[in-house]
This record gives C-alpha cells, structure tokens and sequence, in this order.
C-alpha cells in the first residue's frame, strides 16, 4: 500500500521547525440583490519593488490566474493564539477550554471501524443554522482587553485588527487559484475601522447539503468517529469509542497574526492538542486529524497531492498547526494505516508533481484578496454588505447590499462595541 510511503521521518520527537513564517524583522444564484455592482479602477497599491508586475485588478475585479501570484512569499507572521473558546453540546458558547481534548497515537496499522456508532450513537449538528460570526463575536466581547489600544488618543478602530473572519474563509481564499469546481460568497462589513468576513452559502452548495446521500453523510462521520478513537478528554485518560459523537462540540483557538500590511484576527476548530508535558504551547501543539482513502496506484497518489494535501497545508498553516496526522481508510471504512505529515514537510511531498499547487500562490492570492477588500468596503456601516462572489475560471466580483438578507453583524455586538467605544472616547 503505498500510503506506508508517507512515514513521518520525524516521529516521536520535537526537533526545531522549518518554519515558512517569517519574522517582524524583515454561485451562486445570480438573482441575488444588487443594489450596486462594483468595478474597480486600476490601482497602483498592487505594485511590488523596482519592477513592475502584471496587475491582478483589472476592471472586472481580481483575477483568479494562478500565474499572476507566482512572486515572492508575502511576510506571514509566526500566529499566536490569544485566546480560546468551547462549544458544548448545544452549541453554547464558553470562553475557556473546556472542550479541548488529548491526542493518543494509535497503532500503525489500527483497523479502527469508522461505521460504529452511526446508526445508534450519533449526534449530528443541524447545518442547516447558520451561526456567522457569532461565536467569534462573544469571545471578542469577552476579550476586548487583550485586543483595544491602551492610549487615549480617539479613534474610530475599536479593535486593533484589520479583519475578523474563520479560519475556514481564509483557507477558501488560499484554495481558490487551485478550486474549480466550487465557488463561494464572502460577505464583508466594515464597523469602526474593522472588516469582518462571514461566508454566505451558495444555492449550489445548498443543493449539495440538502441533496446528500446516506453514503456521502455516513463517510462524513468517519471523520469524526477517527477523532474519538484518537482522542482523550483528559491528559491521563483513554479514548472512549463506545461513547456518542456529538459534531456540536468544539473547541476553537482564536490567533492573531499579520499578512503583509494585513492584521489578522480568526478562529479556527482544533481536533486536539499533544499530551506531552513538554510539547510546546498552542497553536505549535494542536493537532489536526483528517481520514483518506487508502492510496493503492500512483494515481490515487497524484490525486492526494494535488488536492488532499493543499487543503491540509492550507487549514493548518494558517494557525500555525504544525501537523497533520491521517488514517487511511478502505472502502468499508476501516483504518488500515496512520501516518504523520508535518506541515513545513508538505511542500517537499509535491515538489515533483508536475503542474501542482504552490504555497506562494496560496498567499500572494489571499493577500491580494484583501487589499482588494480593503479597497472596496470604505463604508463603515453594519448594515452595508459588500458581497465577494467567486465561480471557477472567472474573476473575483463585488456587489453591494444595504440592509438586505445579507447583514451578519447582530445588533448585540454592534450595540455593545459602540457603548464601549464610546465611553472610552468619554473617558
């Protein structure tokens, strides 16, 4: 089997990571609304160094041509986690760890039944509800001190941040020169001097979510039933794979980190941490745990590469999750092989393969993405949307919306950010 292949060289110790961070030192339906649709001029801000290069904006919007963002790595600082926050099992909301679990490394070759359990012992979460930004936005209210400016002096930025958003929007954006099949819409509003980043769901993936298969739900579980038979609730404790899968819980870290000129604040779920006494502090100790399918030809092979791992690289490096640990699965679903991919590693695996993804083209996407952001959503206003439409082959468009389906800051956390401003704006 050739998953045996991809052994982690590194098990079973901390060695000093090869770290591609670098230091501070250096469709959707198209009835939708619009009230507005945005061209953008040419713009200069695109420019980099004494050489000019092909400009990314052009008057349709951003272009999604891989070749435009082959250029120099952008400046991504090393994330660091600022907090955190729990999910129980009715979706409520805990600013602590109580969620957090343990990693307990398995058997090479486990042969874990990823079936059990799902008839019987599972409690599935409604994706149907969709909850926004709402869950960031009560750890925000509940740690505002860790994130406002300390001066005095007025100003309009409540947060010292230029975006909000999940992790999972920006690792869409890092995905999409590479995305054919699925486009997506961000909504974004810019409330006092922020630009927050919520996704909308597209009517296609409406469509795939109501229209899913009993297989395509029950291989959705496997994952989830991998996270029980590797994962502990304490440091000294065991797996529990007879107990209930519960996909409401979760435990999600909230890190703060810089993209070029582009301060970062987002939240992301972590499967688990490492037990180690002395595995370093979060996010270098989480572990991120994915299923596959076992690879059996070299096309299977190609296929994991080309998609598999962009999306693996692409979630983890952006928190700064340093490694991947996967079951392979046959087609009944059973684990047949664990293996380890440290994330500095993954760029090494697809080197060879011909015409693959590329990691600068990742990020010099979703940098760009951003300052085209920044460009457009000027109006700080909660209940002005503008909306970021991406199809595949196409550029990346905007269209404007005023008090429409499309607002998602509420009003609580809109009202309890301006009376705070405001009365330290009185103070």
């Amino acid at each position: 089997m050739d998953h045996q292949k991809y052994r982690n060289p590194n098990s079973g110790g901390y060695q000093k990571r090869q770290s591609a961070y670098q230091r501070e030192e250096d469709a959707s339906g198209r009835n939708h609304r619009e009230s507005k649709q945005f061209r953008p001029n040419h713009h200069h801000q695109y420019q980099s160094g004494p050489t000019p290069r092909p400009n990314p904006l052009s008057s349709q919007g951003l272009s999604t041509r891989r070749e435009l963002y082959e250029r120099d790595f952008p400046v991504y600082k090393q994330p660091v986690e600022v907090g955190c926050f729990s999910l129980n099992s009715e979706r409520r909301f805990f600013n602590d760890a109580r969620q957090l679990r343990y990693y307990v490394e398995p058997d090479r070759t486990p042969n874990f039944d990823l079936k059990d359990g799902y008839k019987d012992r599972f409690e599935k979460r409604d994706d149907s509800v969709k909850e926004r930004l709402d869950h960031i936005l009560r750890w925000i209210l509940a740690n505002r001190s860790k994130l406002t400016s300390r001066s005095t002096t007025a100003s309009s930025c409540a947060l010292e941040v230029d975006f909000v958003t999940w992790r999972g929007h920006l690792t869409k954006l890092l995905t999409t020169p590479y995305e054919a099949r699925e486009g997506w819409l961000l909504a974004v509003s810019r409330f006092r001097g922020t630009l927050y980043i919520s996704e909308v769901e597209t009517e296609a993936a409406r469509r795939e979510r109501e229209n899913r298969t009993e297989r395509h739900e029950e291989m959705m579980y496997w994952g989830y039933k991998f996270e029980q038979y590797t994962c502990a609730d304490t440091v000294h404790s065991s797996p529990d794979p007879g107990g209930v899968v519960n996909t409401n819980e979760a435990f999600c870290t909230v890190v703060q980190t810089r993209l070029a000129d582009h301060r970062l604040l987002f939240s992301g779920e972590v499967d688990c941490r490492d037990k180690d006494p002395n595995a370093p502090g979060p996010p270098a100790c989480y572990i991120e745990l994915k299923t596959s399918a076992e690879i059996c030809t070299p096309k299977q092979r190609s296929n994991f590469h080309r998609f598999k791992l962009l999306k693996w690289w692409a979630q983890s490096f952006l928190p700064g999750v340093p490694r991947v640990v996967a079951g392979f699965r046959d087609h009944d679903g059973v684990v047949v092989g664990v293996e380890t991919f440290p994330i500095s590693k993954i760029s090494h695996l697809i080197k060879n393969e011909h015409n693959c993804w590329k990691p600068t083209v990742c990020m010099n996407f979703c940098c760009d993405f951003l300052s085209f952001v920044k460009q457009i959503a000027t109006e700080d206003n909660p209940s002005v949307v503008y909306l970021f439409s991406y199809e595949p082959h196409r550029d990346v468009t905007c269209s404007i919306h005023r008090d429409s389906q499309y607002s998602f800051l509420p009003h609580w956390y809109v009202e309890e950010m301006s009376r705070s401003q405001d009365s330290h704006h009185q103070s």
